[in-house]
């Protein structure tokens, strides 16, 4: 007997070809959303050699995939070379990097460094390692960089880690400082760059799992289900599922400073300020009712009529 399908359930032709166009939809997305990172912040300039950092995570597999597509496509010719920092950590599959850049054909270097045992010697029990764990990191990638002739570094850190990070430094450090998408390194000697600045990590995740990289888990410092960091990652989350697109707001936002209105005194000239006679169309406005929608209901606050 033929199967009857029931009018409202998707065909399975009908469903592969809508999965096919997302997808697609997809990658144009991060194409375009890296593309525009790095135009705008002139990350990759003709003649570079790019050291993509790997982790095996899902963030910079996706960087490595996304910049050897448009490396065919771009105004610009450079050249790419994948590194992975082997820690040393219990369990770490030697077999499943290598593999996989083999595969890809792509030049890589897998550099074996056990910094995983100088950090569990130094952090106590129960406390934060990624501070340690990142320092070294650094330094040795670094050196990585410059053996390879590497004149630029990149880093899989996406737009969500970026407001973390803005985050983060707001609450825990009395900063306004977030993750640039460009720096120079604290040694001065290398350009480090951040393609993904503008990328959703929801989009990331489709991506990995449409993509089926092969994930390796950190079982260092990402272990720690009670680092700041997550807490305000959930929070961040949290948000974005209570009203869609507070994120995006918040990530044009860093991209969009007034220091006139703030109060750091070293970006803008209060003690000098003189009235000028001049209308000023961003002059004082703090009685004016902002109009900013429906106010939202925020985790953890409460809006209180005076």
């Amino acid at each position: 007997m033929a199967a009857v399908w029931i009018d409202n359930e998707p065909k399975p032709l009908a469903r592969d070809a809508k999965i096919e166009r997302e997808t697609h939809k997809l990658e144009k997305r991060l194409c375009r959303q890296v593309g525009q990172a790095i135009a705008q912040y002139n990350m990759i300039e003709d003649g570079d050699r790019v050291m993509v950092c790997l982790s095996g995570g899902k963030d910079s597999y996706g960087l490595l995939d996304i910049l050897m597509k448009l490396q065919q496509r771009a105004p610009v010719r450079f050249e790419l070379v994948a590194v992975n920092l082997d820690q040393k950590q219990p369990g770490f599959p030697e077999d499943v990097l290598p593999g996989y850049l083999k595969a890809l054909g792509i030049p890589f270097h897998i550099e074996e460094q056990d910094t995983y045992s100088i950090v569990k010697d130094k952090i106590p029990e129960g406390k934060t390692m990624c501070s340690l764990c990142s320092r070294l990191r650094r330094g040795i990638l670094y050196r990585v960089a410059d053996e390879l002739g590497a004149t630029k570094i990149a880093l899989g850190h996406h737009r969500d880690d970026m407001l973390q990070t803005f985050f983060l430094n707001m609450f825990f450090g009395g900063k306004l400082k977030g993750m640039p998408p460009k720096l120079v390194s604290d040694d001065g000697r290398h350009v480090v760059i951040r393609p993904l600045a503008h990328v959703a990590e929801r989009d990331l995740v489709r991506w990995a799992e449409h993509r089926q990289f092969p994930i390796i888990p950190c079982t260092l410092c990402g272990s720690q289900e009670n680092l700041q960091r997550k807490q305000v990652g959930a929070m961040l989350r949290e948000w974005e599922r209570k009203h869609p697109g507070r994120l995006e707001t918040m990530a044009n936002a860093l991209q969009n400073v007034v220091p006139s209105h703030l109060a750091d005194g070293t970006l803008f000239g209060f003690q000098g300020l003189t009235a000028t006679g001049v209308p000023d169309a961003d002059g004082d406005k703090a009685f004016d009712a902002d109009d900013f929608g429906a106010p939202p209901a925020l985790p953890g606050l409460a809006v209180v009529k005076l």
